[in-house]
């Protein structure tokens, strides 16, 4: 009997296929909070219909860590340094609620870059889940959307 060789070709192959496997939601990791997302922060930011004039869009879903189910009614606070405001302005707030399946959407200004760098803030900070406060980057200043996912873990 031939002892069964692993060659590189074969390793790859293996490799290709555990990574094309289907991502399971169970067991979903809660996101962490980012370095430098709770500044400029305003507790209780109203719920509004969009910010300023438009032309950006904030996108993303809410889910539970673990289950990784959609969580409607979570309130998403967003703001950002922006063509109408710096983030420390209280007119460059808002927040939004997250529908049936979990899913948000707000319009603000565009958003512009702030010490080097184009990105935004969003946080959840409802008291249901932990509060989770998020700074993402633009992958460039011309980024007409910005979509982020938060997975929360109970309080």
């Amino acid at each position: 009997m031939k002892p069964s060789l692993i060659t590189r070709r074969t390793a790859i192959a293996l490799s290709g296929a555990a990574l094309m496997t289907p991502a399971n939601a169970a067991g979903l990791a809660p996101t962490p909070t980012m370095r430098g997302g709770a500044n400029n922060y305003r507790p209780d930011a109203p719920i509004v219909d969009r910010i300023g004039g438009g032309g950006f869009w904030m996108t993303g879903t809410v889910r539970r860590a673990g289950d990784g189910a959609p969580l409607p009614g979570q309130r998403i606070q967003m703001w950002a340094h922006t063509t109408e405001g710096h983030e420390r302005d209280a007119h460059s707030h808002g927040a939004t609620l997250t529908d049936a399946n979990g899913q948000f959407r707000l319009e603000m200004p565009q958003i512009v870059p702030a010490f080097g760098q184009a990105h935004g803030h969003l946080a959840y900070d409802s008291g249901t889940f932990k509060t989770v406060f998020l700074r993402p980057l633009l992958e460039s200043p011309s980024d007409t959307t910005l979509n982020v996912d938060f997975v929360l873990e109970p309080a």
